[in-house]
Protein backbone atom coordinates (compact mmCIF):
# COMPACT_ATOMS: atom_id res chain seq x y z
CA UNK A 1 0.00 0.00 0.00
CA UNK A 2 1.37 3.42 -0.92
CA UNK A 3 3.27 5.75 1.39
CA UNK A 4 3.57 3.65 4.52
CA UNK A 5 6.98 2.73 5.95
CA UNK A 6 7.88 -0.06 8.32
CA UNK A 7 9.40 2.48 10.69
CA UNK A 8 5.86 3.37 11.65
CA UNK A 9 5.42 -0.22 12.75
CA UNK A 10 8.41 -0.01 15.00
CA UNK A 11 7.62 3.39 16.56
CA UNK A 12 8.01 3.36 20.32
CA UNK A 13 4.82 5.29 20.94
CA UNK A 14 1.60 5.19 18.97
CA UNK A 15 -1.26 7.58 19.57
CA UNK A 16 -4.25 5.80 21.09
CA UNK A 17 -7.48 6.59 19.31
CA UNK A 18 -10.61 7.29 21.32
CA UNK A 19 -13.36 5.64 19.38
CA UNK A 20 -16.33 4.35 21.39
CA UNK A 21 -17.83 1.01 20.40
CA UNK A 22 -21.45 1.27 19.29
CA UNK A 23 -23.89 -0.79 21.40
CA UNK A 24 -25.46 -3.69 19.52
CA UNK A 25 -29.05 -4.80 19.36
CA UNK A 26 -28.68 -8.38 18.18
CA UNK A 27 -31.78 -9.72 16.53
CA UNK A 28 -31.63 -13.24 15.10
CA UNK A 29 -33.07 -13.53 11.61
CA UNK A 30 -34.20 -16.67 9.83
CA UNK A 31 -33.61 -17.95 6.32
CA UNK A 32 -30.45 -15.91 5.61
CA UNK A 33 -32.34 -12.60 5.30
CA UNK A 34 -30.73 -9.26 6.14
CA UNK A 35 -29.85 -8.64 9.78
CA UNK A 36 -31.98 -6.14 11.71
CA UNK A 37 -29.09 -5.43 14.10
CA UNK A 38 -28.25 -1.78 14.66
CA UNK A 39 -24.63 -2.61 15.41
CA UNK A 40 -21.85 -0.94 13.47
CA UNK A 41 -18.75 -3.07 13.04
CA UNK A 42 -15.38 -1.34 13.26
CA UNK A 43 -12.82 -2.79 10.88
CA UNK A 44 -9.14 -1.97 11.22
CA UNK A 45 -7.76 -2.60 7.74
CA UNK A 46 -4.23 -2.71 6.34
CA UNK A 47 -5.46 -4.12 3.02
CA UNK A 48 -5.85 -2.20 -0.24
CA UNK A 49 -8.53 0.47 0.32
CA UNK A 50 -10.27 -0.01 -3.03
CA UNK A 51 -10.65 -3.75 -2.43
CA UNK A 52 -11.83 -3.36 1.16
CA UNK A 53 -14.32 -0.65 0.22
CA UNK A 54 -15.85 -2.83 -2.49
CA UNK A 55 -16.17 -5.81 -0.13
CA UNK A 56 -17.59 -3.70 2.71
CA UNK A 57 -20.17 -2.17 0.38
CA UNK A 58 -21.27 -5.61 -0.81
CA UNK A 59 -21.44 -6.91 2.77
CA UNK A 60 -23.55 -3.97 3.95
CA UNK A 61 -25.93 -4.45 1.02
CA UNK A 62 -26.24 -8.18 1.64
CA UNK A 63 -26.67 -8.07 5.42
CA UNK A 64 -27.82 -4.61 6.46
CA UNK A 65 -24.90 -4.46 8.91
CA UNK A 66 -22.86 -1.25 8.79
CA UNK A 67 -19.05 -1.32 8.78
CA UNK A 68 -16.80 1.62 9.71
CA UNK A 69 -13.31 1.20 8.27
CA UNK A 70 -10.13 2.59 9.78
CA UNK A 71 -7.36 2.33 7.18
CA UNK A 72 -3.63 2.41 8.03
CA UNK A 73 -0.47 0.33 7.78
CA UNK A 74 -1.14 -3.14 9.19
CA UNK A 75 1.80 -2.91 11.57
CA UNK A 76 0.57 0.39 12.98
CA UNK A 77 -2.89 -1.09 13.47
CA UNK A 78 -1.58 -4.27 15.09
CA UNK A 79 0.44 -2.19 17.55
CA UNK A 80 -2.65 -0.07 18.18
CA UNK A 81 -4.75 -3.10 19.02
CA UNK A 82 -2.06 -4.46 21.34
CA UNK A 83 -2.00 -1.14 23.18
CA UNK A 84 -5.78 -0.94 23.37
CA UNK A 85 -6.04 -4.52 24.58
CA UNK A 86 -9.48 -5.62 25.74
CA UNK A 87 -10.74 -2.04 25.34
CA UNK A 88 -10.08 -1.85 21.62
CA UNK A 89 -13.00 -0.39 19.65
CA UNK A 90 -12.06 -2.65 16.75
CA UNK A 91 -14.24 -5.66 16.00
CA UNK A 92 -12.19 -6.95 13.08
CA UNK A 93 -8.65 -6.78 11.74
CA UNK A 94 -7.74 -7.31 8.08
CA UNK A 95 -4.18 -7.41 6.75
CA UNK A 96 -2.07 -7.77 3.61
CA UNK A 97 0.32 -10.21 5.31
CA UNK A 98 -0.02 -12.89 7.96
CA UNK A 99 2.59 -11.77 10.55
CA UNK A 100 0.46 -8.93 11.93
CA UNK A 101 -2.41 -11.37 12.54
CA UNK A 102 -0.05 -13.89 14.08
CA UNK A 103 1.23 -11.21 16.42
CA UNK A 104 -2.27 -10.66 17.76
CA UNK A 105 -3.14 -14.35 17.80
CA UNK A 106 -0.12 -15.33 19.84
CA UNK A 107 -1.16 -12.73 22.42
CA UNK A 108 -4.65 -14.20 22.71
CA UNK A 109 -6.40 -11.15 21.26
CA UNK A 110 -8.31 -12.91 18.47
CA UNK A 111 -11.51 -14.96 18.68
CA UNK A 112 -11.85 -18.39 17.11
CA UNK A 113 -13.22 -18.36 13.57
CA UNK A 114 -16.34 -20.45 12.96
CA UNK A 115 -15.41 -23.92 11.61
CA UNK A 116 -17.83 -23.54 8.69
CA UNK A 117 -16.00 -20.36 7.67
CA UNK A 118 -12.53 -21.89 7.94
CA UNK A 119 -13.72 -24.79 5.80
CA UNK A 120 -14.06 -22.43 2.82
CA UNK A 121 -10.28 -22.09 2.46
CA UNK A 122 -7.33 -24.45 2.72
CA UNK A 123 -6.13 -24.88 6.31
CA UNK A 124 -2.61 -24.20 4.99
CA UNK A 125 -3.47 -20.52 4.57
CA UNK A 126 -5.15 -19.90 7.92
CA UNK A 127 -4.05 -19.82 11.55
CA UNK A 128 -3.16 -23.16 13.12
CA UNK A 129 -4.91 -21.80 16.24
CA UNK A 130 -8.00 -21.23 14.09
CA UNK A 131 -8.23 -17.59 15.17
CA UNK A 132 -7.79 -15.93 11.77
CA UNK A 133 -8.60 -16.92 8.19
CA UNK A 134 -6.71 -16.65 4.93
CA UNK A 135 -8.60 -14.49 2.43
CA UNK A 136 -6.28 -13.92 -0.54
CA UNK A 137 -2.66 -14.50 -1.55
CA UNK A 138 0.23 -13.04 -3.50
CA UNK A 139 3.58 -14.43 -4.56
CA UNK A 140 7.02 -12.82 -4.34
CA UNK A 141 8.67 -12.27 -7.72
CA UNK A 142 11.66 -10.72 -9.43
CA UNK A 143 10.92 -7.57 -11.40
CA UNK A 144 13.54 -6.79 -14.04
CA UNK A 145 14.18 -4.28 -16.79
CA UNK A 146 13.78 -6.06 -20.11
CA UNK A 147 16.06 -3.60 -21.96
CA UNK A 148 18.96 -4.44 -19.64
CA UNK A 149 18.44 -8.09 -18.74
CA UNK A 150 17.21 -11.24 -20.45
CA UNK A 151 15.13 -13.69 -18.49
CA UNK A 152 17.91 -16.27 -18.88
CA UNK A 153 20.27 -13.92 -17.00
CA UNK A 154 18.10 -13.71 -13.88
CA UNK A 155 19.21 -15.30 -10.59
CA UNK A 156 17.66 -18.66 -9.80
CA UNK A 157 17.83 -18.09 -6.04
CA UNK A 158 17.23 -15.06 -3.87
CA UNK A 159 20.62 -15.82 -2.28
CA UNK A 160 22.30 -15.06 -5.61
CA UNK A 161 21.31 -11.41 -5.23
CA UNK A 162 24.14 -11.04 -2.69
CA UNK A 163 26.74 -11.96 -5.32
CA UNK A 164 29.11 -9.14 -6.43
CA UNK A 165 27.78 -9.32 -10.01
CA UNK A 166 24.61 -7.53 -8.87
CA UNK A 167 26.36 -4.63 -7.19
CA UNK A 168 24.73 -1.37 -8.28
CA UNK A 169 22.06 -3.28 -10.19
CA UNK A 170 19.75 -4.37 -7.36
CA UNK A 171 16.84 -2.39 -5.88
CA UNK A 172 15.40 -2.99 -2.41
CA UNK A 173 12.43 -1.73 -0.40
CA UNK A 174 13.34 -3.28 2.97
CA UNK A 175 10.90 -1.21 5.04
CA UNK A 176 7.96 -2.82 3.20
CA UNK A 177 6.27 -5.53 5.26
CA UNK A 178 6.13 -7.62 2.05
CA UNK A 179 9.89 -8.14 2.31
CA UNK A 180 9.76 -9.64 5.81
CA UNK A 181 8.47 -13.10 4.78
CA UNK A 182 11.41 -13.54 2.40
CA UNK A 183 13.87 -12.70 5.17
CA UNK A 184 12.10 -15.16 7.48
CA UNK A 185 12.15 -17.86 4.79
CA UNK A 186 15.89 -17.40 4.22
CA UNK A 187 16.56 -17.64 7.98
CA UNK A 188 14.32 -20.71 8.31
CA UNK A 189 16.11 -22.48 5.46
CA UNK A 190 19.72 -21.46 6.07
CA UNK A 191 19.91 -20.19 9.65
CA UNK A 192 20.32 -16.72 11.14
CA UNK A 193 24.04 -16.41 10.46
CA UNK A 194 23.60 -17.11 6.73
CA UNK A 195 20.61 -14.76 6.61
CA UNK A 196 22.67 -11.97 8.19
CA UNK A 197 25.46 -12.54 5.67
CA UNK A 198 22.95 -12.46 2.81
CA UNK A 199 21.34 -9.24 4.05
CA UNK A 200 24.75 -7.60 4.32
CA UNK A 201 25.46 -8.59 0.71
CA UNK A 202 22.21 -7.31 -0.74
CA UNK A 203 22.45 -4.07 1.24
CA UNK A 204 25.86 -3.47 -0.35
CA UNK A 205 24.59 -4.38 -3.82
CA UNK A 206 21.55 -2.09 -3.48
CA UNK A 207 23.52 0.91 -2.25
CA UNK A 208 21.98 3.97 -3.88
CA UNK A 209 18.86 2.02 -4.84
CA UNK A 210 17.07 1.51 -1.54
CA UNK A 211 13.49 2.79 -1.82
CA UNK A 212 10.73 3.55 0.69
CA UNK A 213 8.11 1.36 -1.01
CA UNK A 214 7.54 -1.19 -3.74
CA UNK A 215 5.77 1.31 -5.99
CA UNK A 216 8.98 3.34 -6.17
CA UNK A 217 11.07 0.21 -6.68
CA UNK A 218 9.07 -1.14 -9.61
CA UNK A 219 8.91 2.31 -11.21
CA UNK A 220 12.70 2.68 -11.01
CA UNK A 221 13.23 -0.76 -12.52
CA UNK A 222 10.77 0.00 -15.31
CA UNK A 223 12.53 3.30 -16.11
CA UNK A 224 15.94 1.61 -16.24
CA UNK A 225 17.42 3.41 -13.24
CA UNK A 226 18.14 -0.04 -11.80
CA UNK A 227 18.05 -3.51 -13.32
CA UNK A 228 16.07 -5.72 -10.93
CA UNK A 229 14.42 -6.05 -7.54
CA UNK A 230 12.12 -8.29 -5.49
CA UNK A 231 8.44 -7.44 -5.03
CA UNK A 232 5.05 -9.05 -4.58
CA UNK A 233 3.50 -9.85 -7.94
CA UNK A 234 0.71 -7.29 -7.92
CA UNK A 235 3.01 -4.24 -7.96
CA UNK A 236 4.20 -4.99 -11.48
CA UNK A 237 0.67 -5.65 -12.79
CA UNK A 238 -0.61 -2.43 -11.26
CA UNK A 239 2.29 -0.48 -12.82
CA UNK A 240 1.38 -1.96 -16.19
CA UNK A 241 -2.22 -0.82 -15.75
CA UNK A 242 -1.09 2.63 -14.64
CA UNK A 243 1.42 3.46 -17.39
CA UNK A 244 -0.01 1.36 -20.23
CA UNK A 245 1.56 -1.59 -22.05
CA UNK A 246 3.49 0.61 -24.49
CA UNK A 247 5.44 2.18 -21.62
CA UNK A 248 6.32 -1.08 -19.89
CA UNK A 249 10.02 -1.92 -20.08
CA UNK A 250 9.99 -4.55 -17.37
CA UNK A 251 8.62 -7.99 -16.57
CA UNK A 252 8.01 -10.23 -13.56
CA UNK A 253 9.60 -13.66 -13.11
CA UNK A 254 9.74 -16.32 -10.41
CA UNK A 255 12.74 -17.73 -8.60
CA UNK A 256 13.43 -21.45 -8.97
CA UNK A 257 10.74 -23.76 -7.52
CA UNK A 258 11.04 -24.07 -3.76
CA UNK A 259 13.50 -21.21 -3.40
CA UNK A 260 13.38 -19.14 -0.20
CA UNK A 261 12.67 -16.06 -2.33
CA UNK A 262 9.57 -17.70 -3.81
CA UNK A 263 7.09 -17.14 -0.99
CA UNK A 264 3.30 -17.13 -0.82
CA UNK A 265 2.12 -14.15 1.24
CA UNK A 266 -1.33 -14.55 2.76
CA UNK A 267 -3.73 -11.69 3.41
CA UNK A 268 -6.19 -12.55 6.14
CA UNK A 269 -8.69 -11.39 8.72
CA UNK A 270 -9.72 -12.12 12.26
CA UNK A 271 -12.28 -10.96 14.84
CA UNK A 272 -11.11 -9.50 18.11
CA UNK A 273 -11.93 -11.48 21.21
CA UNK A 274 -13.00 -8.23 22.87
CA UNK A 275 -15.57 -7.39 20.18
CA UNK A 276 -19.03 -6.54 21.50
CA UNK A 277 -20.50 -7.57 18.17
CA UNK A 278 -19.24 -11.13 17.92
CA UNK A 279 -22.18 -12.45 15.87
CA UNK A 280 -21.87 -9.74 13.23
CA UNK A 281 -18.09 -10.03 13.19
CA UNK A 282 -18.34 -13.74 12.41
CA UNK A 283 -20.78 -12.93 9.60
CA UNK A 284 -18.21 -10.58 8.09
CA UNK A 285 -15.49 -13.24 8.28
CA UNK A 286 -17.77 -15.73 6.56
CA UNK A 287 -18.60 -13.15 3.88
CA UNK A 288 -14.91 -12.49 3.18
CA UNK A 289 -14.32 -16.09 2.08
CA UNK A 290 -17.72 -16.50 0.47
CA UNK A 291 -18.33 -16.26 -3.29
CA UNK A 292 -19.33 -12.57 -3.45
CA UNK A 293 -16.22 -11.18 -1.74
CA UNK A 294 -13.94 -13.71 -3.39
CA UNK A 295 -15.26 -12.73 -6.84
CA UNK A 296 -14.49 -9.09 -6.01
CA UNK A 297 -10.93 -10.14 -5.23
CA UNK A 298 -10.82 -12.19 -8.43
CA UNK A 299 -11.78 -9.25 -10.65
CA UNK A 300 -10.58 -6.02 -9.05
CA UNK A 301 -7.27 -4.21 -9.49
CA UNK A 302 -5.56 -5.76 -6.47
CA UNK A 303 -4.19 -8.66 -8.57
CA UNK A 304 -4.40 -11.09 -5.68
CA UNK A 305 -5.35 -14.74 -5.70
CA UNK A 306 -8.72 -15.50 -4.03
CA UNK A 307 -8.38 -18.32 -1.49
CA UNK A 308 -11.98 -19.14 -0.62
CA UNK A 309 -15.08 -20.82 -2.02
CA UNK A 310 -13.27 -22.24 -5.04
CA UNK A 311 -13.16 -18.87 -6.81
CA UNK A 312 -10.31 -18.33 -9.29
CA UNK A 313 -8.83 -15.04 -10.45
CA UNK A 314 -9.90 -13.64 -13.80
CA UNK A 315 -6.65 -11.69 -14.09
CA UNK A 316 -3.73 -12.87 -16.23
CA UNK A 317 -1.71 -14.10 -13.28
CA UNK A 318 0.28 -17.31 -13.26
CA UNK A 319 -2.32 -19.93 -12.22
CA UNK A 320 -2.19 -20.38 -8.46
CA UNK A 321 -2.28 -24.17 -8.70
CA UNK A 322 0.94 -24.15 -10.77
CA UNK A 323 3.00 -22.13 -8.27
CA UNK A 324 5.84 -24.04 -6.59
CA UNK A 325 6.90 -21.81 -3.69
CA UNK A 326 9.05 -22.39 -0.65
CA UNK A 327 7.02 -24.73 1.59
CA UNK A 328 7.20 -22.38 4.58
CA UNK A 329 3.86 -22.08 6.39
CA UNK A 330 2.12 -19.05 7.89
CA UNK A 331 2.95 -20.47 11.31
CA UNK A 332 6.64 -20.60 10.41
CA UNK A 333 6.49 -17.07 9.01
CA UNK A 334 5.34 -16.15 12.49
CA UNK A 335 4.95 -12.62 13.81
CA UNK A 336 7.69 -11.05 11.69
CA UNK A 337 9.84 -10.35 14.75
CA UNK A 338 12.75 -12.46 13.51
CA UNK A 339 12.80 -10.66 10.16
CA UNK A 340 12.60 -7.24 11.81
CA UNK A 341 15.53 -8.06 14.11
CA UNK A 342 17.62 -9.32 11.20
CA UNK A 343 16.82 -6.26 9.09
CA UNK A 344 17.73 -3.98 11.98
CA UNK A 345 21.00 -5.85 12.48
CA UNK A 346 21.80 -5.35 8.80
CA UNK A 347 21.01 -1.60 9.08
CA UNK A 348 18.16 -1.99 6.60
CA UNK A 349 15.63 -0.58 9.09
Amino acid sequence: MKGFHLRRILAASIVVIALAAVAAVLVTTAGGSKSTSKATLTLYSGQHPQTVNAIVSAFEKATGISVAVRQDDEGVLAAQIMQEGSHSPADLFMTENSPALEALGTRGLLAKVAPSTLAKTSARYSSSRKDWEGVSARVSTIVYNTDKLKKSQLPKSVLDLAQPKWKGKLALAPTETDFQPIVTAVAARYGKARAEQWLSGIRSNASGHIYPDNESLVSQVNSGQVQLGVINNYYWYRLRDEVGASKVHSAAALFAPGDAGYVIDVAGAGALKSSKHAVEAQKFLAFLVGPVAQKILATDESYEYPLGSGVKTTKDLIPFATLRPDPITVKQLGTGELAINLLRSASLL
